[in-house]
């Protein structure tokens, strides 16, 4: 998600696929190349196993969503502030991986220096993750919109993009391989939802290598830690027709991670009357037949085809229905939803990790967890998600 109202303002991900171009590049828009030779690592806690290895380590995963990035504060999206309580519980319910979203312009000087304050209150929480016995990830989430894939934005894209990593990098180099970074989120060029220009997807190729060579530059553990990159606005049919992986000075360390939020009616769009889903939908009016069991199959066999059978890992970073309170019954379709998009990502080899933004008891919310005390609002939810990745 890129901001708190995500919720109102995606439009459907799936519906805008982009066919099978390939991306251009310009002499004025060239992807930077990765450093030639690795900086030698001195590494602690990093094991010797490749991302695709590591992936299946981490079954069902949960976002601590609108927290970290919330524009104007940690609790500014009304959240309270994460604690070890709420981490402790995220593991105890069964999920082993969490994903923090994280702002960091809010906290950035004129010249994109980080707070001090800021990276040390980031690295206590992803510490109350890994206490827990978590997979941790963190990015650079949407942050402002500032990440706009243009040639004109290019230069200063990749710019606070490299310096941001670099000081994340820096601060994070000591943490051991639960502890992944994923460069960007849903990078796009604001409001535009349709199949990229190749100026777009040349520019965010580009993001994409600029955040591997700033992570490996810092060396350390950083070397060799599991990174994640993105394909064009997380969207599935954009990825497999525009993405390119960067190059890399570590072998087998990159995961490619994708979104899932179709049908959008359903999902997010909390003025639809569209409430059913899948085989078990009653009314034809309260349905959308053409994101159905057979279409999510079919999405997820096409990222394992060209990802995961070839050894990159695919992070299903995002997916999540909304609650639907004004509809008697809609809660049925919803926890259908949520488990079969969960089982068929794990069986095709793609982690799935569940949107939760807080706010559990309220409608039209996607939250699973009592965001202050780490009770579980919907342990029957909760324990369909974990176990579709068993």
């Amino acid at each position: 998600m890129r901001r708190r109202n995500a919720l109102l303002a995606l439009l459907p991900l799936a519906g805008c696929g982009g066919g099978g171009a390939t991306a251009a590049t310009t002499p004025a828009a060239a992807t930077p190349a990765a450093p030639t030779a690795p900086v030698p690592p001195a590494t602690t806690g990093m094991r010797d196993l490749t991302s695709l290895q590591l992936s299946k380590l981490m079954g069902a995963g949960w976002n601590l969503g609108n927290s970290l990035e919330a524009i104007g504060g940690e609790t500014a999206w009304g959240n309270p502030a994460t604690t070890q309580t709420l981490m402790t519980a995220v593991k105890a319910a069964g999920f082993k991986t969490v994903r923090i979203p994280v702002s960091w312009k809010q906290y950035a000087d004129a010249s994109d220096n980080i707070k001090a304050s800021w990276l040390t209150r980031v690295a206590e929480v992803v510490g109350f993750a890994q206490t827990a016995g978590l997979f941790v990830i963190i990015n650079v989430h949407w942050d402002g919109g500032w990440l706009q894939p243009t040639y004109a934005a290019q230069a200063a894209g990749n710019a606070r993009l490299t310096r941001f990593w670099t000081q994340i990098a820096d601060h994070f180099k000591g943490f051991d391989d639960t502890l992944l970074f994923a460069g960007t989120n849903e990078v796009m060029v604001e409001g535009d939802y349709g199949t990229p220009k190749a100026e777009y997807v040349a520019v965010q190729n580009g993001f994409n290598q600029q955040f591997v060579n700033a992570v490996r530059a810092t060396g350390g553990n950083n070397a060799v830690r599991h990174l994640v990159v993105q394909g064009f606005n997380t969207n599935i049919d954009h990825t497999l027709a525009f993405a390119a992986m960067p190059t890399d000075t570590a072998r087998d360390r990159l995961m490619m991670e994708v979104h899932y939020y179709d049908p959008y009616n359903f999902t997010l769009n909390e003025k639809s009357a569209i409430w059913q889903w899948g085989a078990g939908a009653t009314d034809a009016k309260a349905t959308e037949t053409w994101a159905n069991e057979a279409y999510v199959d079919a999405q997820f066999q096409k990222m394992k085809s060209a990802y995961v059978d070839k050894g990159i890992p695919v992070i299903l970073g995002e997916f999540g229905a909304i609650r639907r309170t004004e509809y008697a019954g809609a809660e049925a379709y919803r926890l259908a939803w949520d488990k079969y998009i969960a089982r068929a990502a794990w069986t095709r080899g793609l982690v799935p990790v569940y949107w939760d933004a807080g706010a559990a008891t309220e409608n039209h919310s996607s939250g699973l967890f009592n965001r202050a005390t780490g009770a579980q609002v919907y342990p029957e939810l909760i324990k369909a998600l974990v176990d579709a990745a068993n």
